[in-house]
């Protein structure tokens, strides 16, 4: 018996239903995959620094940090937006059936991104020479032109990876991007060990490690180029290479979807090359001031690389605390979609409490235990100051960075730009007027209050949105006692294990090791401690944000035995 036409609706929207649920759960799952291998990628990025000081030391370092940078705001401002607008128009090419637009797009893309490509590689490699003028470091020269060659590579692995999200298939972005910083990894470590063992300088051994950028990004191309050939052969086999065009989809001349995507990828541009540009200021002011108070090019360059000695941890510590941003911006977005305003703001609350407390007790942890970490890490404890106050860096940071993703989860997606802005200014300022006096404590002093201006005017904007409202005992009285507890148990070991260790004839470096990880672990777990059971974080307020309770319950589950709430 045939069914009616109200059958056939209904049978056609739960079909539509389920498939949504599908596409839902695998856009999660992909989400997951990719946030998985960016947090892998960073933490081989962060950490891959450690052995170029330790092999070549810290002028090495210097030129590398100068460089590198400059690297990554040419990057992003060529490529940041294409995967993204990529991934939308492929998106909606499948959705209509039309598989053949999907790679067409893919293709004009690439050959925009392969021509811009090479106009900057052109200008990066031919201009290295004048750009490291403007640095004030004649020795960055070489490494500008080795890092020059990876934007040959770089816009067309930017594509592929668009295409890929455009089908929400986050596995082959999440594999390359690991590989990618693999072999980077591996082929910094091994010309350095090279250069090294040849006794090449520090302009060459630093070129050799900005060139682990060329080689990771090709073997990143490579593995989006086999998925790509996969993916091709399973679209001829299917039938879907001559695609199933719905009525009413347009077809774009090659023009029109050039400007199309260029239209939507160049403001993500714009707005993704703020983040680097905090970065470059140091690039472009600390040299010549350094030079200037130094007397010469060469110590300027080995003070640049003193200075970069904590960011590696810093980096570290903003990448852990803010991995929870993932959870952060749907469960935002959701709650006020939802129009429920008590939640939208006790989540905006709770997320900037977290991410306040985590950083508080990382800052004040690595400030304290400072010089050891800096000998397990770097041999010395030259610059243990510098590291101290840069330290505080990871707070501000990682307030500014969870701040931003529930602004962005509110609606609110201006303002940690404009934030970040201002941060630029003050960060280039700062510079100029602390360092002539304080040399690189008073860069480490500018970078931590221009991160502190932009996590003030997020949190601002925050209590506009979402009426957060945030009470002086939970954010500095309760937490105080947690910090003083943590920097007594640090003070005592250093002050206790130091002597000893002298006086057994234990290496520095080894004894610097062995102080530094016991106490990181262990002035964490006594601030955690003192955290909970002062009630600044109670049991029942993270079940109310099961994303973060579920991560957290097997450690908390001891801290709080069945039966005891704990907290307030």
């Amino acid at each position: 018996m045939g069914k009616t036409g109200k059958e056939h609706q209904m049978d056609q929207e739960g079909l539509q239903q389920n498939v949504g649920k599908q596409g839902n759960v695998k856009l999660l799952k992909g989400a997951a995959v990719l946030g998985a291998a960016a947090v892998l990628s960073k933490l081989l990025g962060t950490l891959q620094k450690i052995p170029l000081q330790n092999v070549a030391g810290d002028a090495a370092f210097g030129i590398y940090n100068a460089v590198y940078p400059l690297y990554i705001l040419i990057l992003f401002a060529a490529t940041a937006g294409f995967p993204v607008a990529v991934s939308k128009f492929v998106a909606e090419s499948v959705i209509h059936g039309d598989h053949q637009e999907a790679r067409r797009i893919a293709r004009i893309s690439g050959v925009v991104l392969l021509v811009t490509g090479i106009v900057l590689f052109m200008l990066l490699y031919f201009g290295a020479g004048e750009i490291a003028s403007w640095i004030g470091i004649r020795q960055t020269e070489r490494a500008i032109r080795s890092v020059s060659f990876a934007l040959l590579v770089a816009p067309t692995l930017a594509v592929l990876r668009g295409y890929f999200q455009g089908y929400h298939n986050m596995v082959p972005t999440a594999v390359s991007q690991v590989i990618e910083q693999l072999i980077r990894v591996i082929t910094m470590v091994a010309l350095l060990l090279y250069l090294a063992a040849l006794a090449y300088d520090e302009e060459w051994i630093a070129a050799g490690a900005t060139f682990g950028s060329v080689t990771g990004a090709g073997a990143g191309l490579l593995v989006m180029y086999v998925y790509w050939r996969k993916a091709m052969r399973r679209q001829k086999y299917s039938g879907d290479q001559e695609g199933a065009r719905k009525p009413g989809f347009k077809v774009l001349s090659s023009w029109q979807w050039t400007r199309r995507i260029a239209a939507y990828a160049i403001p993500v541009c714009l707005g993704a090359v703020v983040v680097p540009l905090l970065t470059l200021v140091d690039t472009f002011t600390m040299p010549r001031l350094l030079e200037a108070s130094q007397g010469s090019e060469l110590e300027a360059i080995r003070q640049f690389g003193l200075y970069n000695r904590g960011l590696p941890l810093v980096q570290l510590v903003v990448m852990i605390a803010s991995s929870m941003s993932a959870v952060l911006v749907p469960a935002m977005a959701d709650a006020k979609a939802r129009g429920q305003i008590d939640v939208l703001r006790f989540r905006a609350e709770m997320s900037v409490r977290l991410s306040w407390l985590i950083g508080l007790g990382a800052s004040f942890g690595l400030a304290f235990a400072a010089m050891p970490i800096n000998v397990m890490l770097y041999k010395n404890d030259e610059a243990s100051l510098t590291m101290a106050v840069l330290a505080f860096t990871a707070l501000f940071s990682t307030l500014n960075a969870v701040s931003a993703s529930v602004l962005q989860g509110a609606g609110a997606v201006r303002t940690p730009v404009q934030a970040l802005l201002v941060a630029i200014v003050l960060k280039a300022l700062g510079n100029v007027v602390l360092m002539p006096r304080w040399g690189i404590n008073g860069a480490a002093l500018s970078a931590v209050i221009a991160y502190a201006a932009a996590a003030g005017l997020n949190l601002v904007q925050l209590r506009r949105c979402t009426g957060a409202r945030f009470a002086l005992r939970p954010y500095v009285i309760a937490p105080t006692l947690g910090v003083v507890a943590m920097g007594v148990c640090l003070a005592a070991l250093q002050f206790l294990a130091m002597p000893a260790a002298a006086a057994w004839h234990v290496s520095e470096r080894l004894s610097a090791s062995v102080i530094a990880l016991v106490g990181v672990a262990g002035g964490a777990a006594v601030y955690g401690l003192a955290l909970l059971r002062s009630g600044s974080v109670s049991r029942e307020e993270l079940r109310l944000m099961p994303e973060l309770d579920r991560k957290l319950a097997p450690v908390l589950a001891r801290i709080w035995p069945a039966g005891r709430s704990g907290g307030r």
